[in-house]
């Protein structure tokens, strides 16, 4: 293990300061205090209700068999197991369709009760009325069908009691409430806090708020919530503590004002919302979506969230799992290869930004003389680099000497795809490349990746130019836009193609 020279580190770490826009100037001491307290971690809504589904139909549909099993003597399975799956599945449709599998209906008894057992009823009559219809009666049994209804209508009032109860205890603890900020402030801003507290406040957990004005028209505490800092301090604060959604409370007319925020705002890894409480406009419902009982307008969404978000992470973990098992023998053989040619550790460590300018340190394997090691890759690597070993220059240009960032995916620090984590004080022309990039930070709205969007596409290796770096992250925020687990799927079997070509790779 090679050992850190504290100057640098120093160095490392105001640059990282600077590069994400923290200044040693403190926020306001209110969120200053907001980034202390301890942290809940929070539960995706559309995940819970897609679970709750899941088990649902499950549990009514081993009910049905297990009765079967139990009651009927005739041997067909091929007539009950389609039926009950059937009935299951319609049995979730119109759960759905009565609005009873929302976070908000979880909360309820009388409500969430009620149109289940309606719902129920009703596939149950259908089922019946089918039955009748098709002559089918000597197929299936009255006792079985009769026992099924009366069966799974106490099995939902358990099941919906019970869930009841644990997304009142998740509620409490502040698991399903979204942690937000409004955008904004005073008499209009004191309005949309009235309205969240009316309609969303199992939802909301309001921190704060942010506004540019710092006159009458923006007082200090508003509807009891304390003015956090402006605008541009937003994005330090969310860099320090988790922040899930943002509402603009500002008019539609102010064009200007909310272009200038969104600007500003757009490279975080959040949900932000305009509010139309204040809009004499009135649109047609499908224009809105809402927050509680509030319409607001979307104008930017969170890239990978929810069932993405899960889909994403099992996906990580199982390419980088199998990788491991299929790769270690060229992992082997690299670590021996590099102990032989040089003295010095086989992996090198690296600072780099990760999801929402999060500091992580990736593995490399060592490709640089030990006596000629680049912490900060202040230096690009350039062609025929005579810091670099004769076996550092063939695993680059192969790219195993990526091969360890393998345990930062199952770390959760990397993804197997996404924008390539660049070194902190890489620079294109002289100029650092979040200077030299309007937006460049927006690259970490998603985690970092092994390979990418820009790195199949030729966008690999070297980047020594400004035009180099601006096609990189344009493709970079393409990915980001357009990201689906097929397009991961995609990219991740064009990529030992792609390395093929190791013209600009060094």
């Amino acid at each position: 293990m090679y050992r850190v020279d504290p100057k640098q580190a120093v160095l490392d770490h105001v640059s990282k300061q600077t590069a994400i826009g923290e200044t040693e100037q403190p926020l306001s001491p209110a969120a200053e205090a907001i980034i202390a307290a301890p942290l809940e971690r929070s539960m995706s809504g559309a995940v819970v209700s897609g679970v709750t589904q899941l088990v649902e139909a499950a549990l009514l549909a081993v009910l049905g068999y297990g009765i079967y099993e139990m009651y009927v003597t005739v041997d067909q399975p091929a007539f009950y197991v389609p039926v009950i799956l059937g009935a299951c599945f319609l049995a979730n449709v119109l759960f759905n369709a009565a609005r009873a599998h929302r976070i908000a209906a979880y909360r309820t008894t009388f409500s969430q009760l009620s149109r289940v057992l309606l719902g129920w009823s009703v596939v149950v009559t259908l089922l019946a009325v089918g039955i009748f219809l098709f002559k089918a009666g000597d197929y299936f049994s009255r006792v079985w069908l009769v026992s099924w209804f009366l069966g799974g209508a106490a099995l939902l009032v358990a099941y919906r009691i019970g869930l009841r109860a644990l997304v009142m205890r998740w509620t409490t603890q502040g698991r399903l409430r979204r942690r937000t900020v409004i955008v904004g402030g005073g008499k209009d801003a004191e309005d949309l806090i009235d309205k969240i507290r009316g309609s969303a406040s199992n939802d909301i957990l309001l921190l704060g708020l942010f506004d540019d004005r710092f006159d009458d028209r923006s007082p200090e505490l508003v509807g009891g919530y304390p003015k956090l800092g402006k605008v541009a301090d937003l994005i330090k604060f969310a860099r320090r503590t988790a922040v899930d959604l943002v509402i603009v409370s500002m008019p539609l007319s102010a064009e200007r004002r909310v272009l200038d925020m969104l600007t500003q705002l757009w490279v975080l890894p959040v949900d932000i919302r305009l509010s139309a409480h204040m809009s004499k406009l009135k649109f047609t419902d499908r224009a809105y979506s809402y927050v509680g009982d509030i319409a607001v307008f979307d104008m930017a969404d969170r890239p990978i969230s929810d069932w993405n978000l899960v889909f994403k992470w099992v996906f990580d973990k199982v390419v980088a799992l199998v990788a491991l098992i299929l790769l270690s023998p060229i992992m082997i053989a690299t670590a021996i290869a590099i102990k032989l040619e040089s003295r010095g550790p086989v992996f090198f460590m690296q600072n780099r930004h990760g999801f929402n300018n999060e500091l992580i340190k990736i593995y490399k394997f060592r490709s640089m003389r030990t006596d000629m090691l680049d912490q900060s890759a202040a230096k690009l690597v350039t062609k025929d680099d005579p810091r670099v070993t004769k076996v550092g220059r063939f695993i680059r240009k192969t790219s195993i000497d990526e091969l360890p960032q393998l345990f930062n995916v199952l770390k959760g620090e990397l993804s197997i795809v996404g924008p390539r984590p660049h070194a902190m004080q890489a620079k294109a022309d002289n100029k650092l490349y979040y200077e030299a990039v309007e937006g460049y930070f927006a690259r970490h709205r998603v985690k970092p990746g092994m390979t990418g969007w820009a790195q199949i596409n030729g966008w690999r290796g070297e980047t020594d130019t400004i035009d180099k770096i601006m096609n990189r992250v344009n493709h970079d925020l393409y990915y980001i836009e357009h990201w689906s687990i097929w397009f991961d799927v995609y990219i991740l079997f064009m990529t030992p193609i792609r390395l093929l070509d190791s013209e600009n790779a060094y």
